[in-house]
């Protein structure tokens, strides 16, 4: 601005002394207007060619992550109580997540790549019942992938389990896997899934400035196991270092991998379990137990009948007609 001013003020010097000679006034007031206001024209383009001038920040600077993730949580028509109280549990852990209504096809799963878009998610979790006895989990990377379907069993819900432990809601967890999920690709694939939607980012608004609970992810005997623990600090005023310790709050659930997908709920099969058996073929074993011992309670009752029978045909005796 300091530069601008001596520029104006140097043309109007130049002005005045150009038309100090002129006898018509009219003239002379008429072109110092003119030629003044092309002097700050010219002092504006001035200043502009300065100030484009400055140097920019360098575009090779690594610009800084921010995490993003959005979970959609979600289920399907003919879920039971315990599951529905299920899915309520894991959206109070999760304070990026946001629950839409239930969804009534089973076989069209790819409208929920379109319902994750319209609610500005790029994560999906999808609780699908079948028979009002069986739960599977979904877990999806939408749009484009890829995504795991899982069997849940043995389900306990916080309100069942009664455990001291307890959180601030809201508060972002420690998300804690098991050495074993780096021994295998589909583990590994399975650990980025699970870490990118139970993790909670730091971008998200309804979060909490505090780290107060463990979600824990442990494989045992070919299956993922769920776990949620309190960190509890005790301070006993001797230790300068406080004792922690974890309480578990809920809920439990056991997870089975049956497929993971290429696609969103849709594409090529990355993997399949050889280990996993249908609950509908468990249920078909313990009916054929079930007749099996039906039968052979059956035969048994059978064999006693005829031996009675057997029993009492006793062979005939030739006294018996004398003393008639």
């Amino acid at each position: 601005m300091g530069k601008r001013r001596e520029v104006v003020a140097s043309s109007k010097q130049n002005i005045d002394m150009e038309y100090d000679s002129s006898s018509d006034e009219e003239t002379t007031s008429l072109g110092k207007k003119a030629l003044l206001s092309m002097a700050t024209l010219n002092s504006g383009e001035d200043m502009e060619v300065e100030e484009t001038n400055t140097p920019e920040k360098k575009d090779n600077e690594p610009k800084e992550f921010k995490n993003r993730q959005r979970v959609m949580l979600l289920c399907s028509r003919g879920i039971t109580a315990r599951h529905r109280h299920l899915m309520s549990d894991l959206q109070a852990l999760l304070p990026h997540a946001k629950k839409d209504s239930k969804l009534d096809s089973k076989s069209k799963l790819y409208i929920l790549n379109e319902l994750a878009d319209i609610n500005n998610c790029n994560n999906c979790i999808y609780f699908e019942g079948r028979k009002h006895t069986d739960l599977y989990m979904w877990i999806s990377k939408t749009p484009n992938g890829p995504s795991i379907k899982f069997h849940v069993t043995n389900i306990h819900t916080m309100s069942e389990l009664h455990l001291t432990g307890n959180c601030l809601k809201g508060s972002r967890p420690i998300v804690s896997f098991d050495k074993t999920f780096d021994s295998t690709p589909h583990y590994k694939l399975i650990k980025e899934v699970l870490l990118q939607n139970f993790s909670t980012p730091t971008t998200s608004r309804r979060i909490k400035p505090f780290v107060d609970h463990v979600i824990t992810f442990s494989i045992v005997d070919g299956r993922i196991w769920f776990r949620n623990y309190q960190i509890v600090e005790k301070d006993d005023g001797t230790k300068k270092e406080k004792e922690m310790s974890l309480v578990e709050i809920g809920p439990r659930f056991v997870l089975q991998v049956m497929r993971i997908f290429d696609g969103s709920f849709c594409g090529s099969t990355l993997y399949k379990n050889g280990e996993f058996v249908s609950p509908n073929m468990v249920r078909r074993f313990q009916k054929q137990e079930m007749s099996m011992k039906y039968t052979a309670r059956l035969n048994k009752n059978l064999d006693h009948a005829k031996r009675l029978e057997e029993a009492n045909n006793l062979p005939s005796d030739p006294l018996d007609e004398v003393f008639q």
